[in-house]
């Protein structure tokens, strides 16, 4: 039995604090007063180059991580991510699969799958995973007041972000997919230089200025060597109500895009008004609409992404 409580938002500010200064202070160079300025920068130089990066671990039991990443906000990941990973489950049922919000300033996770509960904490101070749909959830906004803004800086986010992967008991996961914030910073940078990660799949629009930085995001995750899954891109056509022809509502720039990076487009997701509903109802398009065309899309991704993950194999230690 385990001997669990409900972890408060102010015991985990105490223990994020109390982690992000030890971390500060453990890392603070002195510098000696009798040395030069260009001295004393050199040092600090070398130090810093002495550290280099760090060892890559797998979580105990996750097989395999994929990060679902846009770039650019607003276009759709959060869905993906969550679609995905229910569809996941829908298409694998003896597989076991795991969900994490990796974006601390901006959850979505507990609602789009309908979770409103503080975790509980074992007897090894480890945090366990909410479930819903058969899916081991965990995020940030689990947390925190829903209505409360997370104001922090640097130390204090990665901090954070090191809780919700290495202080959870996700048990044992065959896959989880990692819902990642828009952008190429340090959420990324300290996913991929500590974990072992399967690959990366990008969301995008087909718009052009969202197609540069998914571009952008592509050669971070390629200087990284991590693999990339493909692209998704959403929001791609609407279907007209009365005469149910689709409509292209950006163009066909993501296919250069994807002949430019040699990846492959594994889904073009519709924009639809189920999409959405779904999302905010707390029940994903897959389980509220399983026959629609829309639900269908998801689940073809998740065969593709299963294809995938399937030729990188399970990466050691």
């Amino acid at each position: 039995m385990f001997n669990t409580a409900r972890l408060h938002l102010s015991e985990c500010l105490k223990y994020l604090r109390y982690s992000g200064q030890r971390q500060h202070s453990k890392h603070n160079t002195s510098i000696d007063p009798s040395k030069t300025k260009q001295e004393s920068l050199q040092a600090r130089q070398q130090e810093i180059m002495a550290r280099g990066l760090p060892k890559r671990k797998r979580i105990k039991d996750v097989k395999q991580i994929l990060l679902v990443a846009s770039g650019k906000g607003g276009v759709g990941k959060s869905t993906t991510a969550v679609n995905l990973a229910t569809a996941l489950k829908i298409v694998e049922p003896r597989k076991t699969v795991g969900l994490l919000d990796a974006d601390v300033f901006g959850p979505s996770v507990p609602v789009m799958m309908n979770i409103h509960e503080s975790p509980m904490v074992n007897h090894d101070s480890f945090m366990e995973p909410l479930i819903n749909y058969g899916v081991k959830c965990m995020s940030m906004g689990f947390l925190i007041d829903e209505k409360s803004p997370v104001v922090w800086r640097g130390l204090m986010v990665m901090s954070a972000l090191d809780k919700l992967v290495n202080h959870v008991a996700w048990g044992s996961l065959d896959y989880l997919v990692i819902d990642t914030p828009p952008g190429t910073g340090d959420t990324h940078l300290s996913l991929v230089q500590n974990l072992f990660i399967a690959g990366a799949l990008l969301v995008t629009t087909p718009q052009k200025v969202a197609l540069e930085v998914t571009r952008r995001g592509a050669n971070m995750f390629k200087k990284l060597d991590v693999p990339v899954a493909g692209i998704v891109e959403n929001m791609s056509t609407v279907t007209c109500p009365k005469c149910m022809t689709e409509v292209s509502l950006f163009g066909n720039d993501t296919v250069s895009l994807a002949k430019e990076l040699g990846v492959d487009i594994l889904q073009k997701i519709p924009m639809h008004e189920s999409i959405a509903e779904g999302s905010d109802s707390g029940r994903p398009i897959v389980l509220s609409a399983p026959k629609s065309k829309q639900a269908e899309a998801y689940k073809e991704l998740a065969e593709h992404v299963v294809i995938f993950l399937s030729k990188q194999g399970i990466k050691e230690d």
